[in-house]
């Protein structure tokens, strides 16, 4: 308590009541904010599946978003025989977006990424995928070579650069890219939280506080950040996902 201002534990924020069931099993906030962007999602590809010659509405929105992942991230990334991995890509893009943009909705006002689990499972999932393929392109042994071997380094530095790409790619990519996603949807789901709670408190201590006006400022402004926030942090999980995808199955030249 500062100032006779009470700010909720961290506890508060981010773990929700059951509707339904228990702890283990239970339905609350955030994974009604799961099943809410899967439909969301969902929704994306049935709306850009239609095969109307000329796109109207929904239609049309959900095309431009397709090809806004297929060429702004896909092409990028991995290149033309990439194409395959475009339905990935988009679901992970949209599915990562609907749960972070719930930080700003009324009433939810909670990102699913901000709980750890989701961001761990959709980079673990990620993890599967791009090695998967990565030893589906190459072979086994023609992949941990790929993965590990720096084609041109003399052969005394592969001594110490083979242990560095191994813990790289291997153990320390799937949590960076867990953390990146995670980190940055928590930290401003806090600030949101700091700032409500502290325009509501100034109001209850008196209506007329001088700097009363300032987190409320403080609140629309974050709030238009993290709409911001929520689709470059969607953007660059799936922008990573092509990039390690296209780094696992490219060839040397």
């Amino acid at each position: 308590m500062i100032f006779g201002l009470e700010f909720p534990p961290l506890s508060h924020v981010v773990n929700w009541p059951e509707f339904v069931g228990d702890d283990t099993w239970g339905i609350n906030k955030v994974v009604l904010v799961y099943f809410m962007a899967a439909l969301l999602t969902m929704l994306i590809f049935i709306l850009g599946n239609k095969k109307q010659l000329v796109p109207t509405g929904a239609q049309n929105l959900a095309e431009v978003a397709v090809e806004f992942v297929e060429d702004g991230i896909v092409m990028d990334t991995i290149g033309p025989k990439g194409v395959k991995y475009t339905p990935l890509l988009l679901s992970f893009f949209f599915f990562v977006f609907f749960c972070n943009i719930f930080e700003i909705i009324p009433v939810i006002q909670m990102p699913a990424t901000a709980r750890i689990a989701l961001p761990m499972f959709l980079a673990l999932f990620a993890y599967v995928v791009y090695h998967g393929s990565g030893f589906k392109e190459h072979g086994p042994f023609g992949y941990i070579k790929h993965a590990l071997i720096v084609p041109g380094l003399p052969f005394a530095l592969h001594f110490l650069v083979v242990p560095i790409e191994f813990v790289s790619k291997f153990l320390v990519q799937p949590f960076s890219h867990t953390v990146r996603l995670f980190a940055n949807l928590l930290a401003g789901h806090i600030l949101l939280v700091t700032f409500a709670t502290l325009s509501s408190a100034l109001w209850a201590l008196g209506p007329g506080l001088v700097i009363l006006p300032l987190p409320a400022l403080a609140v629309v402004a974050f709030t238009a950040f993290e709409l911001l926030v929520s689709f470059l942090q969607a953007y660059v999980f799936t922008l990573l996902a092509g990039v390690y995808i296209g780094a696992a199955i490219s060839h040397e030249h």
